[in-house]
């Protein structure tokens, strides 16, 4: 009763995610209200002077996710309410999140729960918690590839966006961010570590390309953990600044990736 669930589809949207979204909040008994952002996004699309057929930027998709954050604020404000933030630990580590976007919450539940925890927290309550309709909801949504849907769907309708192909394997990331925060590893100490634990399954050159890509984003969104809404810590590590991790927004992975460089090649 005290939740107010908000689905807010734009360009990106696909159908799939969108009836999930309908299907769950029906299962949990939460109201749901829809809001459609694409008619407020074309305003602002032609109030920055952004090329109107451009469905790919930076730009472009930063500007669905900062408007549903308007959206959503107003909204908690007009209900009395707080908004809950939908990110995670991952996602905070690598910066994939929108600068006041999606990136800012009221109270970000998840800030110290892994991408890969997440999933494995989802399942659980699927299969020992969730009546009948909710637990086909989440195991459906657990099958849909991880996607921010910020560019357009395929012509098939399929999603075209994948999390994945772009900061890597959650497993890779979430073991990296594991060796660099409860381990204190290095570029050298991580790679070695990476080649025991899924060497079977990954080759060389895929290891070391996306730990390259998570100390590039580790490093260059700093900024964003620096202003990160309050939220619990879940477990041994957190990477609030106002807890656990203390670092500066101009620190450089230069060193890092020399490292990774350096590493096997003598």
């Amino acid at each position: 009763e005290g939740i107010l669930a908000v689905t807010l589809p734009a360009f990106g949207t696909s159908e799939h995610t969108r009836r999930n979204a309908h299907r769950l909040a029906g299962a949990a008994g939460a109201e749901l209200r829809e809001i459609d952002i694409r008619a407020a996004c074309e305003q602002h699309i032609g109030d920055i002077g952004l090329d109107p057929d451009d469905r790919e930027s930076v730009t472009f998709q930063n500007l669905q996710a900062r408007e549903r954050t308007q959206v959503l604020m107003d909204l908690a404000n007009k209900e009395g309410g707080i908004v809950v933030g939908t990110g995670d630990l991952s996602e905070l580590a690598l910066g994939f999140a929108t600068f006041a976007g999606d990136h800012i919450a009221m109270y970000n539940v998840n800030a110290s729960v892994p991408k890969t925890l997440v999933r494995r927290l989802v399942r659980w309550v699927a299969e020992h918690h969730a009546r009948d309709a909710e637990r086909d909801v989440l195991l459906e949504v657990l099958d849909t590839p991880v996607s921010p849907e910020l560019v357009p769907p395929g012509s098939d309708g399929a999603i075209a966006q994948r999390t994945e192909e772009i900061v890597g394997p959650s497993e890779l990331t979430d073991f990296f961010l594991f060796c660099l925060l409860r381990l204190g590893a290095g570029p050298a100490k991580m790679l070695f570590l990476a080649r025991r634990a899924f060497g079977a399954r990954y080759e060389e050159p895929t290891l070391r390309r996306w730990l390259r890509v998570f100390i590039e984003r580790f490093f260059d969104n700093q900024f964003k953990r620096s202003v990160m809404p309050d939220g619990p810590k879940v477990g041994s590590v957190s990477l609030s600044p106002r807890g656990d991790w203390r670092m500066p927004s101009d620190a450089s992975g230069a060193a890092w990736l020399r490292a990774l460089d350096e590493e096997g090649s003598e």
